[in-house]
C-alpha cells in the first residue's frame, strides 16, 4: 500500500504533467497559427448598404424607396 508521501508526490507529478501539456499546446498554437498581421488584399471602400455596393448580388432598383408614393410603389 502507498504511503501518504508517495500519494502526494504522484499527485504533484500528475499536476505537473497536465500543466506542461497545456503549456506545450498553447505554445504550439501560438507559434504555428500566430499573428500573420494585416491581410495583403484590399477591396477599397465598400459601402455599408448592401444594395449600393459594387459587390452586391442583386441589381439596383430604379426607385429604392420602400414607402408608397411617387415612383416608390
Amino acid at each position: 500500500m502507498k504511503t501518504l508521501d508517495e500519494s502526494v508526490f504522484a499527485t504533484w507529478i500528475f499536476i505537473f504533467i497536465l500543466t506542461s501539456a497545456f503549456a506545450l499546446t498553447s505554445f504550439l498554437s501560438y507559434t504555428v497559427i500566430g499573428d500573420a498581421g494585416p491581410p495583403t488584399w484590399r477591396y477599397g471602400v465598400v459601402q455599408d448598404v448592401p444594395g449600393e455596393s459594387p459587390y452586391a448580388i442583386y441589381p439596383q432598383v430604379p426607385y429604392p424607396q420602400h414607402v408608397k408614393g411617387a415612383k416608390g410603389e
